[in-house]
């Protein structure tokens, strides 16, 4: 099992950049695939960019090219560097887990707002 807690969110104008972060702890971290997701109200939650141990990663097609996601395996930590912001990234962003044999992320974090003004 895995806990989560992120940190970083908050409100920018449209163009700029925040990053956020994602606290990982519990046992054996790095058999999990970390990923962030995003949530509008009234909308189904959507996949941003998932990441594994060795650093392989995948991203949505709307965040390519703006949004970087890493993680630092040595400190259980893992971010989402998020540039060249639009008003369509405002959403509640979540940190999730998921081990690495399964197809369903399993574990989340409890959300942490970004807001993109125009």
């Amino acid at each position: 099992q895995v806990h989560l807690v992120e940190s970083g969110g908050g409100l920018v104008q449209a163009g700029e950049s925040l990053r956020l972060s994602c606290a990982a702890s519990g046992r054996d971290v790095l058999d999990y695939v970390l990923g962030w997701y995003r949530q509008v109200p009234g909308k189904q939650r959507e996949m941003v960019a998932t990441i594994t141990w060795v650093g392989a990663t995948y991203y949505e097609d709307s965040v390519t090219g703006r949004f970087t996601i890493s993680r630092d395996n040595d400190k259980n930590m893992m971010y989402l560097q998020m540039t060249n912001l639009k008003v369509e990234d405002t959403a509640i962003y979540y940190c999730a887990a998921k081990y690495i044999d399964r197809s369903q992320f399993a574990y989340w974090g409890q959300g942490t707002q970004v807001t993109v003004s125009a």
